[in-house]
């Protein structure tokens, strides 16, 4: 079944270099995700790219805690958080869109994870679940009602984002041929049964009409 592009936005997630092939948290196959994404993304009147963008010193980072390993787990004030490979700082390159992603027709650019105490995965909300980026309001004004998602990575960004969207009132569909995912521990199989749960749909980037 085709997805209606009308009264439809697309939500690029974190297409940047760091977690693209050679990046500081690399996504096994990333780049793969710009030409799907590039083909479909004129086809949509709202477009909105996310970019990872941490202050050096973000507690998410492994680095910033004495003796501990990247991909472990500690707990923040909001609850359990990765301590990830320091990624995606300000104005480095690694923070900066796919050389080959097209950016210049982005109605948005949402910065997310700035905040040195609190990492955020999703589009909407930062990992708190309580402080929101201001997106929903910004596509509910645009008279946006479905939201399509793309990027990287699918068990982590994506999926708090489409979940979040479901809850902001949004219908959602996934590109699963337009994401790939880190599948950190079982986190993919974790995101699919979540995004199963809240409703959300996979389809593909061939199922967009418009």
């Amino acid at each position: 079944m085709g997805i209606s592009v009308e009264s439809a936005a697309l939500v690029v997630i974190d297409v940047q270099n760091d977690f693209c092939e050679g990046g500081a948290l690399a996504v096994a196959d990333g780049d793969a995700v710009v030409a799907p994404i590039n083909a479909v993304l004129p086809r949509f009147g709202v477009r909105v790219l996310t970019q990872d963008w941490h202050p050096g010193d973000h507690l998410s980072f492994a680095g910033n805690h004495p003796g501990a390993d990247p991909f472990s787990l500690t707990e923040m004030p909001y609850g359990p958080q990765v301590l990830w490979p320091t990624h995606c700082v300000q104005g480095s390159d690694g923070a900066e869109f796919h050389p080959r992603l097209v950016t210049r027709s982005a109605d948005l650019v949402i910065r997310k994870g700035f905040r040195r105490e609190i990492d955020s995965y999703s589009a909407f909300y930062e990992n708190d679940h309580v402080t929101c980026t201001g997106l929903a309001g910004y596509l509910r004004e645009r008279g946006v009602k479905s939201v399509c998602l793309a990027g990287l990575a699918t068990d982590f960004c994506v999926a708090y984002s489409a979940v979040d969207a479901v809850s902001a009132g949004f219908d959602v569909t996934v590109l699963e041929d337009a994401c790939r995912g880190i599948d950190l521990d079982g986190s993919l199989a974790v995101a699919m049964t979540n995004l199963q749960d809240a409703g959300v749909r996979l389809a593909r980037t061939s199922d967009v009409t418009g």
